[in-house]
């Protein structure tokens, strides 16, 4: 196919199907989608895309003997798929392997439907939650009987079934058994994860999704999950953001974190709203400042809403 040819696959613009009226930016729910027959969500179109990705070190992948135990983090190097990332697409259903192709927006060809889908998206969330920037998408593409282990990330994130069957446990993103506030302090300030700890049973208190190809789950930032894959090979596509509100919650969050250092533990980020609201205006006043410093001095200064995450502004 020519560049001009794929330059025609265009996502729908109500590729998402929202309620527009009950959503609701922190709360767990299921969606459904029009993506199944997608042609960039092929088995071949991934191959070629794992290529071009696997050059820009844009690839994660790790054996199918992690469990919702191992860590996030360490998965990769405790459990290697010492496969290329074509050869691991290529005959996914006996790699016996976990691949997440990564920022998929980088590449010109994804980056068209990634916003194809997300200014749907948009269009019905964003008078509940404006702001959307950083906007990403996330390929998983996983082999039989394959586990992401236990963790959380700082997006916004639409997850849909593509191919193949997956059962999905997401855990509410105030739900301070799973996830402590301190967790989640930590991660906002560090992108470290080692407070969050995996415990059978959290299954019982988790929203449960067996996703077949056509549905999805939306689910806010920091909403820990963990994911099984069915018996089948299944390929899965995540739409993540931030907005104005999960911005100012990280900031919130980095700040507790630092406040922790002086033996103070803080209330957690929006359980007192007035507190919250005086805390960020004089932080956000204050990393403006070093903002300002920053390029009198000629240091780069990175924009705070690039609509694509890692494309620079044109």
């Amino acid at each position: 196919m020519t560049p001009d040819e794929k330059k025609t696959w265009r996502a729908p613009m109500m590729a998402v199907e929202i309620d527009k009226a009950s959503f609701d930016p922190w709360r767990i729910q299921p969606v459904r989608h029009s993506l199944v027959g997608h042609p960039l969500l092929q088995p071949a179109a991934l191959v070629a895309l794992g290529e071009r990705l696997e050059v820009r070190g844009s690839i994660r992948t790790h054996g199918n003997d992690a469990t919702a135990g191992t860590s996030f983090g360490d998965a990769p190097s405790a459990h290697p798929n010492r496969l290329s990332a074509a050869q691991t697409l290529g005959a996914i259903q006996d790699a016996k392997a976990w691949m997440s192709l990564l920022n998929v927006q980088v590449d010109p060809l994804y980056r068209v439907l990634v916003g194809d889908v997300l200014d749907g998206v948009q269009a019905r969330v964003g008078h509940r939650d404006p702001g959307m920037c950083y906007r990403a998408g996330w390929i998983f593409v996983t082999s039989p009987r394959t586990v992401t282990p236990f963790h959380f990330d700082k997006e916004h994130n639409f997850i849909l079934q593509v191919s193949g069957k997956k059962r999905i446990y997401v855990w509410d993103h105030t739900d301070t058994v799973v996830a402590s506030e301190q967790a989640r302090d930590r991660f906002h300030h560090t992108h470290g994860r080692e407070l969050l700890a995996w415990r059978e049973e959290f299954r019982e208190r988790a929203h449960v999704f067996d996703l077949l190809p056509g549905e999805g789950a939306y689910m806010p930032s920091t909403s820990p999950h963990m994911v099984e894959t069915g018996d089948e090979p299944s390929i899965t596509i995540s739409f993540t953001y931030y907005t104005d509100a999960t911005r100012r919650d990280a900031l919130l969050h980095k700040t507790h974190e630092l406040v922790r250092r002086f033996g103070i533990a803080p209330p957690p980020v929006g359980r007192l709203p007035a507190l919250d609201a005086v805390t960020h205006a004089g932080i956000a006043a204050l990393v403006g400042i070093r903002g300002v410093a920053r390029q009198v001095a000629g240091r780069p200064v990175h924009p705070g809403n690039l609509r694509f995450a890692g494309v620079p502004l044109t």
